[in-house]
């Protein structure tokens, strides 16, 4: 199992405020595969996406990417694992402003032992005619295009997405999500991504679905669906 996630609980707060957030979640995710975790909101989804990336540490169980547990890392050595293994889409673009489109990916492949090529990303992503433009001279969804070639350029194993079309309208959302399957498709990244939109889960190739902390469901989908023909 490429990524196994074991017996994850964390809770927040102190006492009689104290909640848990996530209740003993088990799963495992294979090498490759486009994975959706599905819930309502405060379900725990981004809390666990947090905890597989490093960004915030379970009260226990563990997480293992490749055979490697993250909780044995010093922290020196899980920022040196971050950077080489794991790749972030957020719902807010997060691009240096006064870096051009180009400069912006290439901070990602600066990360990188073995980064993919920045003018192939940027065509792919449909970028390379603006690549001399700064972030506030593109829409959101080019913002969003660019964010995910800073993350895609370190080749990283594990393609980390939250909620990464949450502030797109429609069908900037759909060319988002074709972008990420042919992502998935061409370089052989595994994707886990935090969505609340129940049709995302159709493209995907598992899905797990979490409420109150908790895993309801988690099947392979058998009739996976391209992003293009999704409907919501």
């Amino acid at each position: 199992m490429f990524l196994e996630i074991s017996k994850i609980k964390k809770s927040f707060g102190e006492g009689e405020s104290k909640v848990e957030v996530l209740k003993g979640i088990d799963v495992g995710i294979e090498k490759g595969e486009f994975c959706v975790l599905l819930g309502p909101s405060g379900s725990g989804k981004s809390t666990l996406l947090n905890i597989i990336g490093g960004i915030d540490n379970a009260d226990s169980g563990y997480i293992s990417i490749d055979g490697e547990k993250t909780a044995d890392m010093s922290e020196k050595a899980l920022t040196m694992y971050r950077r080489k293994h794991l790749g972030y889409i957020f719902q807010m673009y997060n691009l240096i402003p006064n870096l051009n489109i180009k400069e912006n990916i290439e901070v990602g492949a600066y990360l990188s032992d073995n980064p993919l090529d920045v003018d192939d990303i940027l065509k792919t992503l449909g970028l390379y005619e603006h690549r001399h433009k700064l972030p506030n001279q593109l829409s959101g969804g080019q913002q969003q295009r660019t964010a995910i070639g800073r993350a895609i350029v370190k080749n990283p194993d594990i393609l980390l997405c939250d909620e990464p079309t949450g502030a797109l309208d429609y069908n900037t959302s759909k060319e988002i999500l074709k972008l990420i399957e042919e992502v998935n498709q061409k370089y052989g990244n595994t994707v886990v991504m935090v969505t609340h939109n129940d049709a995302i889960k159709n493209m995907a190739d598992r899905v797990i679905t979490l409420r109150d902390g908790m895993i309801r469901k988690n099947y392979l989908n058998e009739t996976k669906i391209p992003a293009a023909e999704l409907d919501w």
